[in-house]
């Protein structure tokens, strides 16, 4: 019985002895760190069908007959409807862009461009691919004229209710100002953004 008593004390002591070495220099409470937990990504739907307006800037270059060239900034808006058919992608949409384009050194100049567009493209889930097709009209300080454009765009899903795109489109005006011969070819980029519905 001496002996479990003797043992027992001397493993009392050498576990007190371990037990306060560990805690030896710790004064501060044990820091615990919290997991880093990332926000779960919020679901995009690749349905495209509805309506959506929104804004655009961009670039335009103008190149015409008889010296009739210039470019500089536009900005305007966008508004249309898209129907999505699976893979497929049709819609339509009214676009205005106001300029201050010289041309020929302020010979004369091109104040805004308003298109009505049709689109078709290819639904890729949150990404659109398109072509777009119709008809321009041109407000010029030498009068309105009218003339079709061809181009492509790509919109993005951002959220369900917001898209990004760009667009390129290629424009043909003849006869500006009622001047045979005096045609003008314009190119324009433009970066938009749009809140669907």
């Amino acid at each position: 019985m001496k002996r479990f008593m003797k043992a027992t004390a001397a493993a009392l002591v050498a576990t007190t002895a371990l037990g306060g070495a560990a805690f030896a220099g710790s004064l501060q409470d044990p820091v615990i760190e919290t997991p880093v937990i990332a926000p779960a990504p919020i679901p995009v739907s690749g349905e495209w069908t509805g309506f959506y307006t929104g804004l655009q800037l961009g670039y335009a270059d103008i190149d015409g007959d008889g010296g009739l060239e210039g470019d500089d900034n536009t900005y305007g808006f966008h508004a249309g409807y898209d129907y999505d058919f699976g893979d497929f992608v049709l819609g339509g949409e009214l676009d205005y862009d106001q300029a201050d384009i010289d041309l020929n050194a302020g010979a004369a100049s091109i104040d805004s461009i308003a298109r009505l567009k049709l689109k078709g493209g290819y639904d890729l889930g949150n990404t659109l691919i398109y072509a777009t097709a119709g008809v321009a009209r041109a407000d010029t300080s030498v009068g309105d004229e009218t003339g079709p454009f061809a181009g492509l765009g790509i919109s993005y899903k951002v959220t369900d209710r917001y898209t990004i795109g760009a667009e390129v489109l290629e424009h043909r005006f003849d006869d500006v100002g009622g001047i045979a011969g005096n045609d003008l070819d314009a190119t324009t980029i433009t970066l938009r953004g749009s809140l669907r519905f």
